[in-house]
This record gives structure tokens, C-alpha cells and sequence, in this order.
């Protein structure tokens, strides 16, 4: 078996190891943006489901999905302990699953506001289980590959960048090819990202006993830095989640822009994500992932409040809006992970209970996506509302939640991380030679 990685083989994770394990973050990636962007508003405009059934059916299948994702990571800790092949396997499963989901979500086989609402719950739900249990077994097979700040930023960086090169391919293949060919690419993207992970350098995990016992389910919540880092995470994730949702009914409606517009403001908000990657990584070096995770919440804050006086027509000052939100997006993906396995290896807990901290990581993820459709789509429709609405109340509603609300969380989330995190952050461990 692979040596487990050390603080200084993990410096070496070059290209070849960096593909090798991140490849999967490309179908994973890929997958999450017709699922929780283009999803809501294709049953919305294609089968006149209404918002506010959809808020319910989102918030229901999140909610679900979030509850369950500490029960897979105790299972993923478990299939650790065994071995790496178990894990493989497990994930296997998982993509068979997933791919069979997304498929039937798309392409339902019932007609009828009742019987979709029904099937789409349904298949939510076995999709949602399936993409957690894939991300939560890759993310710690990520996090025990151990290092320090600039080692691990640049681990969750192969992840999260080749999970943008997925995302910018999603943005354009649905509206460029059609949903037929986007599921094919789909299918073809998950298969060769599993087959690379099988693929990848292999930690060694440590059994635990504690890991063993019911109660390791809590053994996050022991640490007060997990508890704050979580905090500040859900804030900011709520912040993000919003906008994501609202993205199209804002540029259909607000913008009054063409449809055929909504691949390039999409895939300039990811590509912008992607190539600020090594931008964030050297200023990790120089500040640290506090602080630069810090600046990125920052210059979000900046440009949605520039978003606010955007009107019909202005194409071009939202596409400098998506390059500079997706600019600020970089920070989101590569830092927050990075900062959750260093506090997982200041508790002494490397090669343990990955999968016990990423599952509550990921149950919060799902809950801040859970609650941004729950409550803003019902809200909007409260307010009046509704796709092709474009009346000034509803349009002013409208902005409120996709611009005004985001700031708000923002600015919460960088005042708990400069407060509360950055204090408590982990100083980078020494540089050591690579053999």
C-alpha cells in the first residue's frame, strides 16, 4: 500500500498526484450546478411547477440530505479504518446512483404539477444522498494527505479547480447542446473521475476507538475551533447559496437579458473562480488563509452592492460583475476546506475522523442551500414575485434578495472570521525539503 503522505511529500503533490485526486471534482462540480441552479427554474418555466412548491421540495430534500451527511461521514471514517479499496467501492455505488438520478430528474417520466412535484422530491433525495456520500469520502481522502497551510490550500486547490473546469463545461453544455448531451458528457466526466481516484496516491488512516463509539458522531463539536470555523462557514455559505439560486430569475428578469447571454455570465463567473486559484495560493503564502479567505468575503461584498444599480440592459457591467464575483468565489472553494484540515490536525485527529468533521462540513453546506431556496423563493412570491413578473415592487424584491441579502451575510461571516477564527488560526508549519 501508498505510504501515507507526510507535511513534506504532501509539498510534492505535483500535476500527476494532483489529477490523479482531483479529477473527481470535475464531475462533482459539473453535476452541482444543474442541480441547484438550473434545476429550480427548469421545473418552474418548462412544467409551471410553482415557487413556492419548489422552495418546499428543495427545502425538504436539503434538509434530508444535510441530516444525513454525518451519518455518512461516521461510515466513511469506518470504511477508512479498513482501507482505501473499501472506500473505492463505496464510491463506486455512489456514482452508479448519482448518474442514474440526475437522469431521471431531468427527463421525468410523469407529466402534471403533482405527480413532478412528487418525482422530483423523490429523486432529490436519492440524488442528494448519492453526490454526499461521493464528496464526503473525496474530501477526506484530501484532508489526510495532511501538510501545512500552503500544502493543504494547494491539495482543496486541484479539487476545487478541476471542480471549476466543471462547472464553466456545465454552464455552457445546457444551453449550447441540450440537456440529452449534457447528461452524456456528465456520465462520461464521472467515470473517468472515479477511475483516476482508484488511481490516486492512497493515505493510510489510524484506527481510533473513539471513531468507533456512537458518540463519534459529536467529536467535532469537542473543538471550539471547529465551532467557530462552522459558524463563519454557514454565514458565508448561506451568502453564497442565495444569489446561486436566484442567478437566472436575476438575469431573465432584471437584466431583461437574452437567454443565449446566460452561458457567458455563468461560465465568467467559474472561469474567473478558476484562474483566481493561483492568485489566492500565493497570497496564502504571504497572509495566511484566514486572512486571505478574509479579503475574498470583501471584495464579494464590493461587487454585490454594485450589482444593486444594475438595470435592463446592462450586459456588459453584469458580466464584470460575474468575472469579479467568481474572482471573490476563488477564496470560497480552495481556503475554508483547507482551514478544516488544519483543525483537524491541530486536534490530533489526522487519519482518524476526516470523514466525521467533512460530514458535518457538508451537512452545512446543504442547509445553507436548503434554506436559501426555502426561504427566498417563498419570500419572493410573498412579495409578488414570480418568473416574467416585471413589475418595479417585484423587480425591487428581486434585487433585495439576490443583492442586498448576500451583503448582509457577508459582512456577518467576515466579522465572525476576523472576531472569532483568525485569532484561533493554526500558524503554518515549517517548510521542510522535499526528499
Amino acid at each position: 500500500m501508498t505510504q501515507p503522505r507526510t507535511s513534506a511529500s504532501a509539498g510534492a503533490f505535483g500535476a500527476r498526484n494532483g489529477l490523479a485526486y482531483g479529477l473527481l471534482g470535475l464531475p462533482l462540480a459539473f453535476v452541482a450546478l444543474p442541480l441547484y441552479v438550473i434545476l429550480p427554474n427548469h421545473y418552474a418555466r418548462e412544467f409551471g411547477v410553482p415557487l413556492a412548491t419548489l422552495g418546499a421540495i428543495l427545502l425538504g430534500a436539503r434538509l434530508f440530505d444535510a441530516f444525513i451527511d454525518p451519518l455518512l461521514g461516521r461510515l466513511s471514517d469506518r470504511l477508512f479504518a479498513r482501507s482505501a479499496r473499501a472506500v473505492l467501492a463505496l464510491g463506486a455505488g455512489a456514482a452508479l446512483l448519482l448518474a442514474l438520478g440526475f437522469a431521471l430528474l431531468f427527463f421525468p417520466p410523469v407529466t402534471g404539477p403533482a405527480a413532478l412535484a412528487t418525482w422530483a422530491a423523490v429523486m432529490l433525495v436519492l440524488t442528494y444522498a448519492a453526490y454526499s456520500t461521493l464528496s464526503i469520502s473525496h474530501q477526506s481522502w484530501g484532508a489526510m494527505l495532511g501538510g501545512n497551510e500552503a500544502e493543504r490550500s494547494r491539495i482543496v486547490a486541484w479539487r476545487e479547480g478541476l471542480g471549476l473546469a466543471g462547472v464553466v463545461l456545465a454552464s455552457v453544455t445546457p444551453a449550447l447542446l441540450g440537456l440529452p448531451v449534457t447528461t452524456a458528457v456528465f456520465f462520461a466526466a464521472l467515470a473517468a473521475g472515479w477511475l483516476a481516484w482508484s488511481r490516486a496516491v492512497r493515505p493510510v488512516a489510524r484506527a481510533h476507538a473513539e471513531a468507533a463509539t456512537p458518540s463519534a458522531i459529536w467529536l467535532p463539536f469537542k473543538s471550539a475551533a471547529f465551532r467557530r470555523l462552522l459558524a463563519v462557514f454557514m454565514l458565508n455559505g448561506i451568502a453564497s447559496a442565495v444569489p446561486a439560486t436566484l442567478v437566472l430569475f436575476f438575469i431573465q428578469d432584471r437584466l431583461q437579458a437574452p437567454r443565449q447571454m446566460e452561458p457567458l455570465f455563468l461560465g465568467s463567473y467559474f472561469l474567473a473562480a478558476a484562474l483566481s486559484m493561483p492568485l489566492w495560493l500565493s497570497i496564502v503564502k504571504r497572509l495566511g488563509l484566514a486572512r486571505t479567505w478574509l479579503a475574498g468575503m470583501l471584495l464579494a461584498i464590493a461587487v454585490f452592492g454594485w450589482a444593486t444599480q444594475l438595470g435592463a440592459g446592462q450586459v456588459a457591467a453584469f458580466t464584470v460583475v460575474c468575472a469579479l464575483s467568481g474572482l471573490a468565489l476563488g477564496t470560497d472553494l480552495a481556503l475554508p476546506g483547507a482551514l478544516l484540515a488544519g483543525v483537524v490536525q491541530a486536534n490530533g485527529q489526522s487519519g482518524q475522523s476526516e470523514g466525521a468533521y467533512f460530514g458535518w462540513w457538508n451537512f452545512a453546506t446543504k442547509l445553507n442551500l436548503a434554506l436559501a431556496a426555502g426561504l427566498a423563493l417563498p419570500l419572493l412570491g410573498l412579495f409578488g414575485y414570480a418568473p416574467g413578473v416585471r413589475d418595479a415592487g417585484a423587480l425591487d424584491a428581486l434585487v433585495i434578495a439576490y443583492c442586498v441579502l448576500p451583503c448582509l451575510l457577508k459582512l456577518a461571516a467576515a466579522a465572525g472570521l476576523y472576531f472569532f477564527v483568525l485569532p484561533m488560526s493554526v500558524p503554518p508549519l515549517p517548510e521542510r525539503a522535499s526528499p
